[in-house]
């Protein structure tokens, strides 16, 4: 497999495209916020209702974007924002609540870090990008360190649960490659805005068929609706959508290893969990690929600037 690490530059494409620490940076707030989701969902929101917390997540955050941006889609960017918003939302947001009171959190976590080999598969064939070697090595090193820092041996394998996290993973690992071959007519907030209204009007009916309105919502359950649509959504992903634009795609999808990282520190500190050798083991080696990955590839990038 040849070793280059982001696709050709296209003519007129910014050179803020290309990889640097401080885009990594950037993108990487996302998936570590999403990994306080798991500890909210177990403390702050009602139980089984995975369709309410989807909806509730995305529709308020893309109204609120709308209204800020005042931009809507242009030309083929209807239907491109409808594909990505029922890919990284409308379908992925059911998938992963119903993952996530389906499975362990180390389950869920260990296929979710399956996610940067995903994109490097589809990178191949839709973008012509091979990813380079150590990049190829760093995913599967987060990979096997997420498993070890998550899995137990108590671990319940749910079918459903399983097929369900399989399947969100594998729609945003399209969507990134997606976003990546299209990628933006628009500020980051605008796309944000575009999918996640898009996602939460498809949800919205599917939540009042199949699970309704629940009769009351506590403090709690507000404050917990309140976290995931405005820090985990609303302010998260245009982070990600902008790291999507600048970063390539491997590397970009490897960020996704900060998701278990921050689950697993949020579980210690705030739920009390206890961290064994081997999953203090397993954190070093997910953090150790994910750092030397991006700063891999910051040099790389760094060096094509310069010749």
């Amino acid at each position: 497999m040849a070793i280059i690490a982001e696709r050709p530059v296209v003519p007129g494409e910014p050179s803020s495209a290309r990889p640097n620490l401080r885009a990594a940076g950037l993108a990487a707030l996302a998936p570590a916020s999403w990994g306080t989701v798991y500890v909210v969902t177990a403390t702050l929101l009602p139980p089984d209702r995975p369709l309410l917390a989807a909806v509730l997540r995305a529709l308020p955050a893309g109204l609120l974007l709308l209204a800020l941006t005042r931009r809507l889609p242009h030309g083929s960017w209807w239907w491109k924002t409808a594909v990505l918003g029922m890919l990284n939302f409308g379908a992925f947001l059911p998938l992963i609540f119903l993952a996530a009171y389906r499975l362990p959190g180390g389950v869920a976590a260990t296929l979710g870090a399956l996610q940067p080999l995903m994109v490097a598969l589809l990178a191949l064939p839709v973008l012509r990008v091979r990813t380079p070697a150590p990049i190829l090595l760093a995913a599967i090193a987060g990979a096997g360190g997420v498993a070890l820092l998550t899995l137990s041996s108590e671990a319940r394998l749910d079918p459903l649960g399983l097929a369900a996290m399989l399947g969100a993973v594998g729609l945003v690992a399209v969507a990134l490659v997606l976003a990546k071959k299209w990628g933006r007519p628009e500020h980051p907030l605008a796309m944000t805005g575009w999918q996640l209204t898009l996602g939460g009007l498809v949800l919205a009916p599917a939540t009042l068929l199949f699970e309704g309105i629940p009769g009351s919502l506590t403090t709690a359950n507000l404050l917990g609706y309140g976290y995931i649509g405005i820090v985990t959504t609303a302010l998260a992903y245009p982070l990600w959508f902008r790291g999507i634009d600048r970063l390539a795609p491997a590397s970009v999808s490897l960020l996704t290893l900060t998701n278990p990282l921050v689950a697993t520190a949020a579980g210690f500190f705030v739920l009390g969990q206890t961290l064994t050798g081997w999953q203090l083991t397993g954190f070093a080696v997910a953090l150790s690929a994910l750092t030397l990955s991006q700063t891999l590839t910051a040099v790389r990038a760094g060096a094509r600037r310069v010749r």
